[in-house]
């Protein structure tokens, strides 16, 4: 797992380090540096697989991101030309990488890395990885195959584009932690499993990936199930974006081992509240049995859904890193990092950490003017 990852002058932090614990959910204000945090650790995978990193630099628009050129993501009010990122990882040397800020050219080149070797067999480098993004794919009339990405290399895509080939071709697998099974679903498979799961999102729903024969592919619908009864099978267009978004963070959960990194942005997108707290305890029930998840969110439900889960004990207090970020006078993100007990209570509520319900209350119960 990673344990640690530090961050210098790299686009608004101009230095920051982050412990990672088995969840690390990040918080705050947009444009406060929560999904940079995600892009550095993408572009050292992007970077990686891209076969630059280790002879180049930086490959900074890809398939995970996109970032511009090297003035995009420098910091610019650095007093230096380098910048970098340093890798914390159980059992390992911290690994580390420094580029050159060379204002004159789009690409950063690396100048020095120390220790990488033992990091690139880790979970950021390697097939036991999913990265959703916040723009997942939403409802379509099919949905694309990919034989590399999922059959070589088990992956959904950063969209979520593969999610239907992937259940598809899995679905009759057994789910690798047993801990995540739903008690209500009639079997441990991935497809039974995503099902239950699925459920708690919306009650009833039955997903229907199919592929479709020479044309590479999957019709996706849905079906609900209501007492003995099942309707009709409906497409994925016809059902609404909160059921198709939240598909492909629950077979990332499902489907993933321990020791799998799983990087998610915005869980909650398109979701009923009840929806969102019960995500935020598969989240948090995945990252207890071993998968780590780093996890962007502006949700008070997913976060209620972490706490409500340590308070129940299916996730320990010191298995959940939180983290809220803001930016200081100089422009730099500033960090500030709540701790949760095990009554999932918290010791601090930050000005902007999920307090706006507070503040609306307050207002609303203030007497009005004559």
């Amino acid at each position: 797992m990673i344990r640690s990852f530090e961050i210098s002058n790299f686009k608004c932090f101009r230095k920051a380090s982050f412990s990672f614990r088995n969840l690390t959910l990040l918080a705050g204000m947009n444009g406060a540096g929560k999904s940079s945090v995600l892009q550095g650790l993408l572009l050292l995978r992007q970077s990686k697989g891209e076969g630059f990193l280790e002879r180049h630099g930086l490959s900074l628009n890809g398939d995970l991101v996109e970032m511009g050129t090297a003035k995009d993501i420098f910091f610019e009010g650095a007093s230096t030309d380098i910048f970098g990122f340093a890798l914390g990882l159980d059992d390992a040397p911290q690994a580390a990488w420094s580029f050159h800020y060379d204002r004159g050219d789009d690409a950063p080149r690396l100048t020095t890395s120390i220790s990488v070797d033992e990091a690139y067999q880790s979970s950021l480098f390697t097939d036991h990885f999913h990265y959703l993004q916040a723009e997942r794919s939403g409802p379509r009339k099919s949905f694309g195959m990919s034989k590399y990405q999922v059959n070589q290399h088990r992956q959904l895509g950063a969209h979520g584009e593969f999610t239907p080939h992937f259940l598809a071709q899995y679905g009759s697998e057994p789910i690798p932690v047993p801990a995540l099974a739903h008690p209500q679903a009639v079997s441990f498979s991935l497809q039974n499993q995503v099902d239950a799961w699925m459920g708690e999102i919306s009650p009833g729903v039955k997903v229907l990936p199919e592929i479709i024969p020479n044309l590479d592919l999957v019709d996706l619908r849905f079906a609900f199930v209501q007492g003995k009864d099942i309707s009709n099978s409906y497409r994925s267009t016809n059902v609404g974006f909160g059921i198709s978004y939240a598909l492909h963070i629950v077979v990332a959960l499902l489907s993933a081992e321990p020791g799998y990194l799983l990087l998610i942005e915005n869980p909650e997108a398109h979701l009923h509240p009840h929806g969102q707290v019960r995500m935020g305890e598969l989240i948090a029930r995945a990252a207890q049995a071993g998968v780590q998840v780093v996890l962007e969110t502006h949700s008070d439900h997913i976060l209620n859904g972490v706490r409500l889960s340590v308070h129940d004990g299916a996730i320990a207090a010191e298995n959940v890193a939180l983290y809220f970020l803001d930016r200081g006078e100089d422009g730099a993100s500033r960090l500030i990092t709540p701790t949760i007990d095990r009554n999932g209570r918290l010791d601090e509520w930050p000005e902007g950490f999920f307090d706006e319900w507070d503040k609306s209350l307050d207002r609303l119960l203030d007497s009005p003017e004559e």
